[in-house]
């Protein structure tokens, strides 16, 4: 069982610690386990700094009692530690407050369809020497682009698969098996006295959709280059364009606000947002749980709820919430199946992508790398420091370094104009570049 993935034995653990959960005195248990495999090679100026392996189990445990709720996790499943954690949990449920709005979904929300396959396992059949071979020539194609790289922090190559099993004591037990492979690459270029570096990677299910090795390093190679010559710029207001690699991020933040957690607690920017006209007319986010191959696929959700298409917002208003049963059981609603967050999110675009978006500009800022955490989800104000690209009348016209744009999301989330339809595949949020009208800018 250590080096191969066995779904049966591991089935068979989650049954046995239900049975054994449930003669100690629990009355509801539900148990997920979780087997990794998996390896990653980094090389650095054409040698292999170092390869990890990871072959690793987890088993986590909740028991209800009277409404009582405990929980403990393991990594070693054996079954004196099994029932150890079996021990533990029972215990810290006799000491915890009653909550009413605690326990398994109800019965009628469990997912009882067919699985069908929604192709998230696929192996790569690589050796180590290969990752090797091809994590040395992603960094040389970056390091041989122009004499200006002049360092690197690596390429990497890694490849995982994983089964998740989830079993409960309402009879529930599923499995899915998932695989996940990248190809990535950092590098540093050097002119009179700036620095710069930036990266490029790739990374899917299948192998045979990662971009390939060679054109990795070189994008990588090419964006550090594009850096090369940064200013800062005056304080200004002026539009702001998300490149497609973080426009899924600024979205999440609403989709965050929009959980059920943040909404009971009222720890939200969104709080009881429900029929608000929050974005503009033309964007909706639907989310659809059975893409094939996708990120955040699954017919049911981390407490075996089944998963269903559904349009959280619909021309700029909010239809729906993230919750799982006790977000739902505190809000007094019906669960949306997002034990474990948000399934795939579609954004669809207005305008085909970043480039056409450019030639709309006559000034604005192109960003390409946030820096900071700067987002207070209770207020929805927002700050970042970031790094991009000016742009004069439709053309960049040079990079930019350490300026803040800042502004508050429900303002902004209104000011949204334009969206590509040239989403970044590495993100379950499949959103374009995004135009935000207008946002100040700190600079000089």
């Amino acid at each position: 069982m250590h080096n191969e993935i066995n779904q049966d034995a591991l089935e068979l653990i989650v049954q046995e610690v239900i049975k054994q959960s449930l003669t100690s005195g629990a009355d509801q248990v539900k148990v997920a386990v979780s087997h990794a495999i998996g390896f990653s090679v980094n090389a650095r100026m054409s040698e292999v700094e170092n390869i990890e392996y990871t072959n690793g189990h987890g088993l986590s445990l909740t028991v209800l009692m009277d409404k009582k709720k405990g929980s403990a996790s393991t990594t070693d499943l054996n079954k004196s530690s099994l029932s150890e954690t079996i021990k533990k949990a029972c215990s810290f449920a006799k000491y915890t407050t009653k909550d009413e709005c605690s326990g398994l979904p109800e019965k009628s929300d469990m997912f009882k369809g067919e699985i069908k396959d929604l192709e998230l396992y696929h192996d790569w059949e690589i050796s180590v020497e290969e990752a090797t071979q091809i994590a040395i020539a992603c960094e040389a194609a970056a390091l041989n682009l122009d004499p200006k790289i002049v360092n690197s922090e690596g390429a990497s190559v890694s490849s995982n698969r994983s089964i998740h099993v989830y079993g409960d004591s309402q009879n529930f037990l599923n499995s899915e098996m998932r695989t996940s492979h990248s190809i990535g690459c950092v590098v540093l270029a050097g002119d009179k006295n700036e620095k710069q570096r930036d990266y490029w990677s790739s990374s899917s299910r299948h192998p045979d959709d990662l971009d390939n090795h060679l054109l990795v390093g070189k994008k990588a190679g090419e964006r550090t280059l594009d850096r090369l010559g940064s200013k800062k710029i005056d304080t200004t207001e002026a539009p702001v364009l998300f490149s497609p690699k973080l426009s899924s991020g600024f979205i999440n933040h609403a989709v965050q606000a929009l959980s059920g957690g943040a909404q009971y607690r009222e720890a939200s920017f969104l709080l009881g947002a429900m029929g608000n006209r929050i974005f503009p007319e033309f964007l909706s986010i639907k989310e659809r749980p059975h893409l094939l191959k996708g990120w955040r696929s699954s017919f049911y959700d981390g407490e075996g709820v089944g998963t269903y298409d559904r349009n959280i917002v619909q021309q700029g208003v909010i239809e729906g919430y993230f919750l799982d049963s006790y977000s739902a059981r505190r809000l007094k609603m019906e669960t949306t199946g997002n034990c474990g967050g948000a399934h795939n999110l579609i954004i669809p675009g207005n305008i085909s992508d970043q480039e056409a978006i450019i030639s709309t500009m006559k000034r604005g800022l192109l960003v390409q790398e946030l820096i900071g955490q700067g987002v207070n989800n209770v207020t929805g104000d927002y700050s970042r420091g970031v790094a991009g690209f000016w742009i004069e009348d439709g053309k960049i016209v040079h990079p930019v370094h350490e300026v803040t744009i800042s502004g508050n999301l429900l303002d902004l989330y209104q000011k949204i104009s334009l969206i590509g339809n040239d989403y970044d595949h590495r993100s379950s949020t499949h959103c374009g570049a995004l135009l935000v009208d207008n946002m100040r800018i700190a600079g000089n």
